[in-house]
């Protein structure tokens, strides 16, 4: 089982986001619906390599390991 974040779509601006960590299958389809709550749900895409800067430019971040630009190995 994969555990995937959700948020909620707030009916109005202005209104509180909540986060939910959900487990499901990566077979199964992204939720629409809170399980629980019924609430309108959507699954959060969480991911990339780097730190966004202001004018759309990424910045790696810095290896603790000691390896080169090429890795470990």
């Amino acid at each position: 089982m994969t555990t995937y974040i959700y948020e909620t779509i707030p009916p109005n601006d202005g209104e509180a986001v909540k986060y939910y960590e959900i487990k499901q299958s990566k077979a199964d389809r992204a939720l629409t619906r809170h399980p629980e709550t019924g609430d309108p749900i959507r699954r959060v895409i969480l991911g990339g390599y780097g730190v966004l800067k202001s004018g759309g430019e990424t910045e790696a971040p810095s290896s603790s390991c000691g390896c080169g630009p090429e890795g470990c190995g």
